[in-house]
């Protein structure tokens, strides 16, 4: 039985790569399409991080779980779901700080002056992210978050709920205009294009938006790909998003 599975399984590889010469031996032209569809954002991302630092390990820990509670009673309150709600692993790191003594110089085994190294504390670090799917409360969400405490806002993303659909359409139109572009072609020598023999789709990244805030400041240069942007939150308004495809489609010429 083994053997004759393998028999087959042989036979059609063999099979597979005649017909894939003999592709490569037709009349063909190659050519490649690209298109992109704007997508509107439904949803934001928010990155939120939490550090708190003190000699007293355990006195920073509590500090810091008191702010995330904070975070994760500000979700409640605007209704995000807790699958929504991703909160990372603590991260515990001791800190350091060097002085430097000109009584009392410190050097390294190379020579060079490190001072004295003097602890500082310990730096407990937990990040929180947030996806709001109601994105028409972004400013709002935005502000009570900094109120909670939070260490710094790392990052804010829109996105869309609907990226496949958005996909799906870019791919189409990719589709439709490589065959364009292979008519086109064609068309000047002569030549019609009949079946697609091959197709390839290439990969390119979505444009997305980012912003990075400081707790120290509700205003933020915000950066983005497209649409409006603004110093001030309060005005900030996401543009669209770009979705890109792209193939490469091998026409057998008539």
């Amino acid at each position: 039985m083994k053997t004759l599975l393998s028999l087959l399984l042989f036979t059609f590889c063999l099979a597979f790569s005649v017909s894939a010469q003999d592709i490569d031996k037709m009349p063909m032209i190659t050519v490649t399409g690209t298109a992109e569809v704007m997508a509107t954002p439904d949803e934001v991302v928010f990155s939120l991080d939490v550090t708190k630092t003190d000699k007293d390990l355990q006195i920073a820990k509590r500090a810091n779980d008191e702010i995330v509670a904070k975070v994760l009673e500000l979700t409640r309150r605007f209704s995000v779901a807790p699958q929504d709600v991703k909160t990372d692993a603590i991260s515990v790191e001791g800190k350091y700080e060097s002085v430097r003594d000109p009584k009392k110089k410190v050097y390294d085994e190379d020579g060079d002056e490190i001072g004295t190294k003097i602890f500082r504390g310990y730096e407990v670090s937990k990040t929180v992210t947030v996806r709001l799917k109601d994105i028409s409360r972004f400013e709002e969400f935005f502000s009570e978050a900094l109120k909670t405490g939070i260490t710094e806002v790392n990052s804010v993303r829109f996105e869309t709920s609907k990226l496949r659909e958005n996909k799906d359409t870019a791919r189409d139109l990719a589709m439709k205009a490589a065959r364009e572009k292979a008519v086109s072609l064609t068309a000047s020598i002569g030549q019609t294009v009949g079946k697609a023999l091959r197709i390839t789709e290439g990969s390119i990244a979505n444009q997305s938006y980012s912003a990075n805030y400081s707790n120290s400041t509700v205003s933020a240069n915000i950066i983005s790909t497209g649409g409006n942007f603004s110093e001030s939150v309060a005005t900030f308004a996401p543009g669209a998003i770009k979705v890109e495809a792209q193939v490469t489609v091998s026409f057998l010429l008539n």
